[in-house]
């Protein structure tokens, strides 16, 4: 049985993905980190700088991190050292952030994802199709998230952004626009922010007489946290290196 600590077990994130592990027969909920001490679910919940003698005691076979680029920094460098499998699936990490990581967990096998929904990911490819055939149309990308959301664009977005430019050849990414703004050859990026959005995202495709439009809603975090839970059955006995859904799932 894989044995599972989740960081960041004490916000709604961490706790349903708790549930989710408890539920599944092949996988054991052995404790959490967080902020602070606590428990979830009846186990206990350490505070992240007892993150390294919390993987000593109950010696896990994954760590699961949904948490903020700093502390997924500090947590996943530790479970690294240990030897421990990661599914790391905190967005808003800078250049240097992700360079540095990358770096520091490539010992160890890591699922790492922008985006964990099964959807999503075969959305990705749909997008990556649709631009390798589309790549004289005008192009729009646009996403909408909860007013909590911190980082923009989102991760899943910044993803639909590199798959596209892999495809049609480097554009400019023009954010918005005001003024006197004559589109030329850019991808358009559009950020929504409001009341309680899981995540919607949204390709178009415009030519002269037509629109071909992709799109993925999520209705409830729940699709996520089923995502990370199959990578977290997965990624243990994989080579070291850092793979992606496309990979857990077969694509």
């Amino acid at each position: 049985m894989t044995k599972v600590i989740i960081c960041g077990a004490l916000g709604r994130m961490g706790t349903m993905i708790a549930n989710m592990v408890i539920e599944n027969p092949e996988l054991e909920f052995v404790g959490g980190v967080d902020i602070r001490d606590g428990t979830v679910l009846g186990k206990p919940v350490v505070p992240s700088e007892k993150l390294a003698a919390f993987i000593d005691e109950v010696k896990p076979d994954v760590i699961i991190d949904f948490t903020i680029a700093a502390a997924t920094m500090i947590n996943a460098k530790i479970a690294a050292k240990k030897g421990v499998a990661l599914v790391i699936g905190t967005t808003g990490f800078t250049p240097e952030q992700d360079a540095e990581l990358l770096d520091a967990i490539k010992n160890v096998p890591v699922v790492k994802t922008t985006n964990f929904s099964v959807g999503v990911n075969i959305f990705w490819e749909l997008v990556r199709d649709a631009a390798s055939r589309l790549g004289d149309y005008d192009i729009e990308v646009i996403e909408a998230h909860h007013r909590h959301k911190k980082d923009a664009p989102s991760g899943t977005a910044k993803t639909i952004l590199k798959v596209i430019q892999e495809e049609v050849g480097k554009r400019e990414e023009m954010y918005g626009r005001e003024g006197m703004t004559e589109r030329k050859n850019e991808i358009g990026v559009h950020v929504i922010r409001g009341g309680d959005v899981v995540g919607d995202h949204t390709v178009q495709f415009h030519q002269n007489y037509e629109t071909i439009e992709l799109k993925h809603r999520a209705y409830d975090r729940a699709v996520f946290a089923r995502g990370a839970i199959r990578a977290a059955g997965w990624v243990p006995t994989a080579k070291p290196g850092v793979y992606t859904m496309k990979e857990v799932l077969g694509l």
